[in-house]
């Protein structure tokens, strides 16, 4: 449960800290005293948006901070662990957040999360209800929603959405086949050929384009090449003055030395070996000059090949292998485009298969929904006969329709407030005062099935007054006894069902405006529920000590 709120220089707020307990939790005050400031505060630490304008004047920000009490925290653990904070420790669960005039500042047990997360922490904590949330109800979406949670249909309902989305996906498709045009398609695969065919003709390799790339280069500097081989050449062994002759007559010295230096004949090794590696090089110089062929012909072609390596590298990519990896994607396209009317009848084939798979889906929803749609309509009229609508009767219409996110069923919630009157739809009643208790009812129904903690009612009883007021407070009583729930109300009868009391008023010093928030206790709390009947006179007070004392007897009290 909501245990402490506390508010610092939000709006109105100065500094307040507001303690609440299990049970029903009544607030009430003058209009405009700031009730409403305090759901105001909770709904920004459930994730809703802020800016500096909610910071009191002349400050310069304002702060919200809640402590939970939880005794089932698996829910809040499993969002906590997502995020890789840690679990609750004891079911203790502290939100804080800091607005100021550039920034925002959010905190989840003094870490910092994002907004996000706070309104997943909120789907799971509190359910919130303000003064026109009751409209929804009118919304045949939420009504089949509704029926859902109270049937608790969620695996069903997940397992047609799965095979929902499948039917989407294959309509996406065909759509998007029968959304081409014809004159479209058919440059479109004209454009492709060419490009592959232009590619495919060309035979690229990526060890051709750097073996025409070194030839070409070679061949355009072949004269130079030619004249420095013929000068190494020359200078090697066919010159005038050439290496090979010097190292001859090296070589005929040394013989003669030999037989007067036994250490000679080791010179005379190394003379021959050198003799014979220059021979080595000079063949191997004149081998590769004559084999460079500097014909027109082969330059031409050369010329012709480098081209084509240059120009699709400039128009399909930067290198040859991604040239040839757009052919390939471009190869793919084409296929698909020239089989586009084999993959329309595969797709509407296949789309019948999964049509049926929907439909089976959607009627095992449907059956689970028409199990739990008499046992709604049953527990929603015994509520409402509980808040005064002894007569009324209330009934859930289900009826086919085109598979649609949520199912093969539209809903309808129907309503006949009165013996004797034909049932209406919902959304066709003009009393918000009944559309009200009919939200109430819903809830009360929901809660024994609903997990979530705390329920906050924003003057969920307006337009109710008299005996239905005392009604619908012993109905909020009834539902806290399994949920914590904070209620604003305008109503005396409403009030005295509270087993905690909270008075909300405000005040002028120095002037500036004040908010404050009271706990009443046995002695404070008539004067209160006085003041909500109409005034402090001695009838107003004994009435107020007879509502709560003997009238809501049935109801706890705060000691």
């Amino acid at each position: 449960m909501l245990r402490n709120l506390k508010i610092k220089n939000l709006a109105l707020v100065d500094d307040v800290q507001v303690g609440f307990n299990g049970g029903l939790n009544v607030i009430t005050g003058e209009t405009g005293a700031g009730k409403s400031l305090l759901i105001g505060a909770l709904r920004l630490l459930l994730g809703e948006r802020a800016d500096k304008s909610m910071i009191r004047s002349g400050e310069s920000s304002c702060s919200v901070y809640a402590e939970f009490g939880l005794e089932d925290t698996i829910h809040i653990d499993a969002i906590l662990s997502d995020i890789g904070l840690d679990a609750c420790d004891g079911g203790l669960l502290i939100i804080r957040r800091v607005i100021t005039e550039s920034s925002n500042k959010t905190m989840v047990n003094d870490e910092p999360v994002t907004l996000q997360v706070l309104k997943r922490l909120g789907n799971v904590l509190v359910d919130m209800h303000g003064p026109y949330d009751h409209q929804s109800l009118l919304d045949t979406a939420t009504q089949l929603e509704i029926l859902d949670a109270f049937g608790q249909v969620g695996e069903t309902k997940t397992a047609y959405l799965s095979e929902y989305r499948k039917l989407r996906e294959v309509q996406k498709q065909i759509d998007a086949l029968n959304s081409d045009n014809e004159e479209d398609l058919e440059r479109q695969i004209e454009f492709l050929d060419y490009r592959v065919n232009e590619i495919e003709t060309a035979k690229l390799s990526t060890e051709e384009d750097e073996q025409v790339e070194e030839e070409h280069s070679a061949i355009a500097n072949s004269q130079q090449v030619i004249e420095l081989a013929n000068g190494a050449v020359n200078a090697l062994s066919e010159g005038e003055g050439c290496a090979f002759d010097a190292l001859a007559s090296a070589q005929q010295c040394l013989n003669q030395l030999v037989k007067l230096m036994p250490e000679a004949n080791e010179w005379h090794d190394e003379i021959e070996s050198t003799v014979m590696q220059v021979q080595e090089v000079v063949r191997s110089i004149e081998t590769s000059a004559a084999g460079i062929d500097a014909s027109p012909e082969r330059m031409q072609w050369l010329d012709d090949r480098l081209t084509t390596y240059q120009t699709l590298k400039r128009k399909y990519g930067a290198t040859v292998e991604e040239v040839l990896r757009n052919c390939d994607t471009w190869k793919q396209q084409l296929q698909e485009l020239r089989g586009r009317d084999k993959r329309h009848a595969e797709l509407r084939a296949g789309l019948e298969v999964v049509f049926q798979s929907v439909e089976k889906a959607g009627f095992d929803l449907r059956s689970k929904r028409e199990n739990v749609a008499d046992n709604l309509s049953g527990c929603i009229t015994k509520e409402l006969v509980d808040i005064g609508f002894e007569h009324g009767f209330f009934d859930v219409q289900l009826t086919p329709c085109e598979p649609g996110p949520s199912g093969i069923d539209q809903v309808e919630f129907g309503f006949a407030p009165n013996a004797g009157e034909d049932m209406r739809p919902l959304r066709m009643i003009a009393s918000s005062g009944e559309i009200s208790r009919v939200m109430l009812a819903t809830k009360a129904v929901l809660a024994r099935h609903d997990q979530i903690p705390v329920l906050v009612f924003d003057e969920i009883d307006a337009n109710v007054g008299g005996e239905i007021g005392g009604a619908v407070g012993r109905k909020l009583a009834q539902v806290a006894e399994c949920h914590q729930l904070i209620c604003i109300t305008h109503l005396p009868q409403v009030a005295a069902c509270g087993t905690t009391h909270l008075a909300v008023s405000k005040s002028v010093q120095d002037g500036r405006t004040y908010t404050e928030v009271r706990l009443l206790d046995t002695d404070s709390r008539p004067g209160e529920i006085a003041r909500m009947l109409g005034g402090g006179t001695e009838v107003a007070l004994q009435h107020a000590h007879e509502m709560l004392e003997k009238k809501y007897s049935g109801v706890r009290r705060q000691a």
